[in-house]
């Protein structure tokens, strides 16, 4: 049966730039089709979340034992695999829901996302308070990026350089330098080196923020100049 309504779907224009782009999309178009037929996206999607799960546990249990943090890492693989895959898979088997997609897949990574950095403020390498600063410069460019969609139909996936991937690996590489150098004594007021890594990537995101509001704005003001 045909809905009774079927709002009007504008094409998004999406903008991917970050480094390793060109060799994500090849590996991605091949696992999609090595992907057994079983598999939906909507089952990625969960697979993604699981994975935000287990990251989010393995900062909690590293309160307990460092190697817990393995649980981390192996939880950011799993994120990466079912967040990267599910609207691929939807791409390529040409079986797109655009609304559906595009309000399921973002708010998964809401939430995930608030999964994976208040569970690196709640290890004992990183204040709460310094992950909460860089979850507000992630949500602030998160709704940057659905602003744009409406005003300029365009959905960028990446800034200087670096999109969620790149994110990943860099956060691989923080929880490794905890699980090797341990629990680090305060260098700078009553912050360590990751509290000054960590809380330094918030500050970054709220400028970018800051910045790229600045930028559209103007662009904005040129292409509906006032009436008056």
């Amino acid at each position: 049966m045909e809905p009774a309504f079927k709002p009007k779907i504008t094409p998004i224009d999406r903008i991917q730039e970050n480094l390793v782009a060109k060799v994500e999309r090849r590996a991605l178009n091949w696992l999609c089709a090595r992907m057994p037929r079983r598999v939906s996206p909507d089952m990625l999607t969960a697979f993604g979340m699981f994975g935000a799960l287990l990251v989010f546990t393995g900062y909690l249990g590293s309160n307990l034992d460092p190697n817990w943090l393995w649980l981390s890492i192996g939880g950011y693989v799993v994120h990466w695999l079912g967040d990267s895959l599910d609207g691929s898979l939807a791409r390529y088997r040409k079986i797109e829901r655009p609304r559906y997609g595009y309000f399921l897949d973002h708010s998964c990574d809401g939430f995930a996302t608030t999964l994976l950095v208040v569970g690196i403020g709640l290890s004992p390498f990183v204040l709460l308070e310094v992950s909460l600063v860089a979850l507000a410069g992630y949500l602030l460019m998160s709704i940057h990026a659905f602003l744009s969609v409406r005003v300029l139909g365009e959905l960028r996936l990446s800034y200087l350089n670096a999109g969620p991937t790149e994110m990943r690996l860099i956060l691989i590489a923080l929880t490794l330098a905890m699980y090797i150098a341990g629990r680090e004594a305060p260098v700078l007021w009553q912050l360590n080196p990751f509290d000054i890594f960590v809380g330094g990537v918030g500050i970054l995101l709220v400028t970018l923020f800051v910045t790229q509001t600045i930028q559209v704005a103007r662009r904005l003001a040129v292409e509906e100049p006032p009436l008056n």
